[in-house]
């Protein structure tokens, strides 16, 4: 296993030197995606709780970093403020939203963002429905990033802080007792576990991982509104972390680039002539509806666990 993480590591690492630049945009996009997704499969594994708001947390987290830099803060401080002020964010909602169990709480969740849309595009201070317009580069030290793969460089070191962090998070108490409350909330209670007090702590660092994630996204495009955060991001990151398998470290990552590559093949195959402008939306929703189905026929545990059955039916 720890040679699969190495080869892993240094396919990363290499693959912003060997990608064309036309490419460097999806990649950014990915490790920016798997980030997010981290934090789902961290929520919906350990705390048993699902969020269908989680691009919110993510549309804070941009906003927070954009809203600093246009008014004259250091980028790297709007960096460093976006996970703070989504987890924030997530504390304050949590406490009231988590006493909420199941389908209950996903479509409360579904709320908070669609709340959260209509103040952005409402609110003059955030740029309203034109969006927020003239971020400038992400700088540090002196040095900004001008190209895709400086940001790519970027987006892989938020992917790998959050994925140690989630790492270290699951082998601590915390981990392990959220382990155990997910699956007999009850007996844990029993135990002494504050299971309340532990899933707010859960919710709300997989929060602080997509408002880090939003940060760089903010200043990699340099424009924000609410149209780039829909509905429909939160649902892709719970079909991602669903599909590679929840509760696993490598599951979120295997998840995101398998859907991102097949949106990214579809979207291209919609485009081209002959096909109706329709075609692309039609065939991403296809892609969640269709690999989600699929998981769950074949692959309830989602793909990462159901290998490693494989491999251990075979080592036996």
């Amino acid at each position: 296993m720890r040679t699969i993480w190495i080869a892993a590591g240094l396919l990363a690492l290499a693959a912003p030197l060997l990608l064309p630049e036309r490419h460097l945009a999806v990649y950014v996009l990915l490790a920016l995606t798997a980030a997010v997704a981290v934090g789902v499969s961290m929520l919906m594994g350990y705390a048993g709780q699902v969020s269908l708001g989680q691009a919110s947390f993510y549309a804070i987290g941009a906003y927070a970093a954009g809203l600093l830099a246009v008014h004259g803060l250091p980028p790297l401080v709007g960096l460093l403020a976006a996970p703070l002020v989504a987890a924030a964010a997530a504390l304050l909602v949590g406490a009231p939203l988590l006493r909420l169990r199941g389908h209950h709480l996903a479509f409360a969740t579904l709320a908070m963002q669609l709340i959260l849309l209509g103040l952005l595009s409402r609110g003059e201070w955030a740029g309203g429905a034109i969006g927020l317009q003239g971020i400038p580069r992400f700088s540090a030290g002196g040095a900004e990033l001008r190209d895709d793969r400086g940001y790519a460089y970027l987006a892989l070191a938020v992917l790998a802080s959050v994925v140690l962090i989630y790492r270290n998070v699951v082998v601590s108490r915390v981990g392990r007792a959220m382990r155990a409350a997910a699956t007999g909330e009850a007996a844990a209670a029993a135990c002494g576990v504050p299971v309340g007090r532990y899933r707010l702590a859960v919710f709300a660092l997989s929060a602080a991982f997509a408002g880090l994630a939003g940060g760089v996204y903010a200043f990699y495009l340099g424009y924000l509104s609410p149209g780039s955060f829909p509905v429909l991001l939160s649902i892709e990151y719970v079909v991602m972390a669903a599909v590679g398998g929840l509760g696993t470290i490598a599951g979120p990552l295997v998840g995101a680039t398998v859907i991102t590559l097949l949106v990214q093949a579809l979207t291209a195959l919609g485009t081209q002539p002959g096909m109706p402008g329709y075609a692309p939306a039609v065939l991403s929703y296809a892609v969640y509806g269709l690999v989600l189905v699929v998981a769950v026929l074949y692959l309830p545990r989602g793909i990462v666990p159901s290998i490693h059955s494989v491999l251990g039916r075979g080592k036996r």
